[in-house]
């Protein structure tokens, strides 16, 4: 799994062999592919930029076109073992829709996102007076995807109200670098959570 990126790696490390997967906003379908290479899963991925479905297609990923915000009603409840969620959440127009349709078609969500908390982010907004971009977050305010600017504060609250049990917690410095969640919220620059109900 070394020429996984480092959140990949993790993910994969905790899909179970066979186990059914969903990726919602799946991209390219990469992470699907290597999915079903490692860990004969059985993938599904959920995408609404044309291009990106036609690399999925490309690639042999099994693919459907559709707005997440618009809920999984195609799809049964506890139908898939794991839906992942990775950088998307923040894009959506619904996302506690979205997480509630998460938790009810899969069994266990993985989710990660960028976390406007991190203290770079801060630094920019507090010293420049100006939205923050970064490596993370490279779009200017006008033409940036992420409607939804979160926390990883932010997200353990509402799972905390939502009666949403976090498993399991990552923290990341990069895609490429995990790091200790010691100030997660501060020093992080994505989170990652597995999430149940």
């Amino acid at each position: 799994m070394d020429t996984l990126r480092k959140d990949h790696q993790i993910i994969a490390s905790l899909i179970d062999k066979g186990s059914k997967v969903l990726d919602l906003g799946c991209g390219d379908g990469s992470l699907l592919k290597k999915l079903s290479e490692l860990k004969n899963a059985s993938i599904q991925g959920v995408e609404i930029d044309p291009e990106k479905i036609k690399e999925c297609s490309k690639a042999g990923v099994p693919v459907i076109h559709a707005d997440i915000d618009e809920g999984l009603s195609d799809y049964p409840d506890k139908s898939y073992d794991f839906i992942i969620c990775s950088q998307t959440l923040q894009a959506v127009h619904k996302p506690q829709k979205v997480l509630d349709e998460i938790l009810r078609v899969g069994k266990k969500g993985i989710v990660i996102f960028p976390n406007f908390g991190h203290w770079k982010i801060r630094k920019m907004l507090f010293f420049g007076g100006i939205m923050p971009r970064s490596n993370e977050l490279p779009y200017n305010w006008y033409d940036s995807p992420n409607i939804h600017h979160l926390t990883i504060r932010d997200f353990k609250k509402f799972c905390g109200n939502e009666g949403i049990v976090i498993e399991k917690e990552y923290c990341f410095k990069s895609l490429e670098q995990e790091k200790p969640r010691f100030l997660a919220n501060l020093l992080c620059r994505y989170g990652m959570f597995v999430i149940s109900r």
